[in-house]
């Protein structure tokens, strides 16, 4: 019996779906168990992947792949529309959720913990994978105790849906557990052009940029009397993501419940 991990990924026509079966079909660790995309047509994962036929055909029913692939994770790059329905699909067949899609509510990822917990089951939703991301994180929260003081700004391609993105607000809520509300700026300032200061969140600003040509950069900015202290992260393609996507799908073999965030798997 082999002891890799039957991976079922979701989304698989999209970027970074073909890059989640370039991972799974290129790691000895890891066995692609199905690939769902509602779009694709039935072509072999792995030509739709750019990489040679694996045997695998994409199918476009979701629930038949869990049902009867016998997968143990699901990797989900899907919509927002689309994520939680597919997430509680996915615990209700007992098969491990990790999830990159972002807009999930905080009701939402209780609701979730609660059904894996009922299977017995780890599921994972992290708003960015990237390690780099996440020690921005973890720093810019430090950070903030110091320097409490600060905007985020984030970076993504005119084509991203949500804005913020799901790793700026995730940033947002790390630093809000550091440091404590303080609304920020000259409290008369006004506003000439609606939106101009950017989104309000405890006290300081995220500031959202879509541009083509982007593809997913971040960076708080702290100011202090004096000085002033920047984190930046910038991420150049979709590869950079996939060290997080193993580790995830390793993780979510290991424990019960649902997380949210990766930097519980980041010390």
């Amino acid at each position: 019996m082999s002891d890799k991990i039957r991976v079922i990924v979701s989304g698989a026509g999209g970027r970074m779906g073909k890059e989640v079966i370039k991972l799974v079909l290129q790691d000895d660790e890891l066995e692609l168990a199905a690939a769902v995309d509602r779009s694709a047509g039935s072509i072999d994962a792995g030509r739709l992947a750019g990489l040679e036929e694996c045997g695998v055909n994409v199918t476009s029913d979701f629930e038949a792949a869990l049902a009867h692939s016998n997968g143990d994770v699901l990797v989900d790059f899907t919509t927002p529309q689309s994520a939680f329905a597919n997430t509680t699909l996915a615990i209700k067949y007992g098969v491990r959720p990790v999830i990159g899609t972002t807009g999930f509510t905080p009701e939402q990822i209780k609701e979730l913990d609660k059904q894996c917990q009922d299977q017995g089951i780890g599921g994972l939703i992290a708003p960015n994978f990237s390690i780099g991301a996440i020690l921005l994180m973890k720093f810019a929260a430090q950070a903030a105790k110091y320097f409490p003081h600060l905007e985020i700004i984030e970076y993504h391609g005119d084509q991203k849906l949500d804005a913020p993105s799901g790793t700026a607000i995730k940033t947002a809520e790390m630093i809000s557990e550091a440091r404590e509300e303080l609304r920020q700026g000259n409290p008369q300032e006004e506003e000439i052009i609606e939106g101009s200061r950017g989104g309000y969140y405890n006290g300081f600003r995220i500031h959202s940029v879509r541009l083509p040509g982007v593809f997913a950069q971040e960076e708080v900015v702290f100011g202090g009397f004096g000085q002033s202290l920047k984190i930046r992260h910038d991420s150049y393609e979709r590869a950079g993501y996939m060290p997080g996507v193993k580790l995830g799908i390793q993780k979510v073999m290991e424990y019960t419940g649902m997380i949210y965030g990766f930097e519980h798997f980041i010390e």
